[in-house]
């Protein structure tokens, strides 16, 4: 059972959560001087347009037309009822997913992917700096950098450039170039805090270069905010009122956040955050400004943080494995509007199996822990003896993950 939006449907303003907060957010810090960031402070690394979304307090935000455009190439993504999994969980819950494996690049990245690029062109910006964890960032901004002419340079963490291989060909496919990080250690495992200093540094160095991120920042949350309204659409369509829980797996919070933030003002919503016990920020990290990198070269963020030297251990997830979290995020757990709860990568597998095996499809170890919180639902659904409405956000498959799925079959992945 899915829901297709027409592509005239699709909508064509982002959402902004930032005036449904109940409590402002703070600023980002100067890494240097530690005042509050200006534009100027910005300009070097973000075209205007950006750090324009990133501080705007307007309810809604025009998605540019050139932009709508290349969207269309997959967008509206479906609503799928995963009736297989219901059955084989003999749970009462209905559970929903937006299915963000259908993009070009298999996930949800492309949906900010595209804008950046798009922004960073219309400045004349010639090249794009930009890190990766398990290479979906990657992959995605790389499709974008070449559907406008840009040059697109990687920074991988490599743990994950050793683990996942094809991730590399496909970003070198769409003409971007990955190398390992960091890139002055070829013995350290490396972490999104490292490749976005490799990042960060490398941009700062040349004048027609800008960074990307994928994560993290309010406008990327922004661009993602288009699966959570689609989502409202048909969830309308499909005779649903409102979900009673919203779940997205969380590692900056750019998925979790696209998902769930448009449902922030409907009170009746619980929002749910789900990441790696190896790594977890919401669950067990503090909420203080902290460094977006490892060395200290990005602004310092009001956040859910283990320390920007904190190295997590290799999980096959590595789009999780940041030290931090999206102040947004952070301030929607903070004042008690999300719960967050974190697993360890052996029970996200076990969910990633039950789901191929009733579902079919195979996801990327990421949405893996999203499954697992999921089936979670149902099953208190199913001993509760009550019917419950769950949505979450299918983030993208783990077809380039396979060596992953080979490690738990063989019983070789520990926690």
């Amino acid at each position: 059972m899915r829901w297709n939006l027409p592509v005239s449907e699709m909508p064509t303003t982002w959402f902004n959560v930032v005036p449904h907060l109940s409590k402002p957010l703070e600023p980002p810090l100067h890494p240097g001087t530690r005042q509050p960031l200006g534009p100027e402070d910005l300009s070097p690394l973000f075209p205007m347009a950006l750090i324009g979304q990133e501080v705007t307090t307007e309810p809604t935000v025009e998605i540019p037309g050139e932009v709508i455009d290349v969207l269309r190439l997959w967008r509206p993504t479906p609503l799928v009822r995963a009736v297989r999994l219901e059955k084989a969980l003999g749970t009462p819950a209905r559970i929903y997913f937006k299915d963000e494996s259908v993009s070009p690049a298999g996930s949800h990245k492309p949906n900010t992917a595209v804008p950046q690029a798009f922004y960073n062109k219309a400045e004349g910006v010639a090249r794009l700096t930009t890190e990766t964890g398990a290479g979906q960032w990657g992959s995605a901004l790389s499709f974008a950098s070449a559907i406008y002419g840009l040059e697109c340079m990687v920074y991988m963490v490599r743990a994950s450039y050793e683990q996942k291989p094809y991730r590399r060909v496909l970003m070198e496919t769409w003409g971007g170039r990955a190398v390992p990080s960091p890139v002055d250690d070829p013995s350290h495992p490396g972490s999104l805090g490292t490749a976005i200093s490799d990042a960060v540094k490398d941009a700062a160095s040349r004048a027609d270069t800008h960074y990307s991120l994928g994560s993290v920042l309010n406008h990327v949350l922004l661009h993602q905010t288009i699966i959570g309204q689609e989502a409202q659409a048909q969830l309308a369509r499909a005779g649903e009122t409102r979900p009673d829980v919203v779940i997205g797996c969380c590692g900056g919070g750019s998925n979790l956040g696209g998902i769930s933030l448009p449902f922030v003002p409907d009170g009746d919503v619980r929002l749910l955050a789900v990441e790696p016990a190896s790594c977890p920020t919401l669950t067990a990290g503090k909420l203080e400004y902290d460094y977006g990198d490892a060395a200290g070269y990005a602004p310092l963020l009001l956040m859910y943080t283990l320390g920007h030297d904190f190295i997590p251990p290799s999980i096959h997830a590595g789009g999780l494995r940041y030290h931090g979290d999206a102040p947004i995020i952070s301030n929607l757990v903070s004042t008690g509007r999300m719960e967050a709860v974190a697993y360890p990568q052996t029970k996200t597998f076990d969910a990633a199996l039950t789901w191929a095996r009733s579902q079919g499809t195979v996801p990327a170890p990421e949405t893996g822990h999203a499954i697992r919180a999921v089936i979670d639902e149902a099953l208190a659904a199913k001993e509760a003896g009550k019917e419950k409405v769950i949505l979450f956000n299918y983030s993208g498959h783990g077809l380039l993950d396979l060596s992953a799925y080979d490690s738990y079959l063989q019983g070789e992945l520990k926690d």
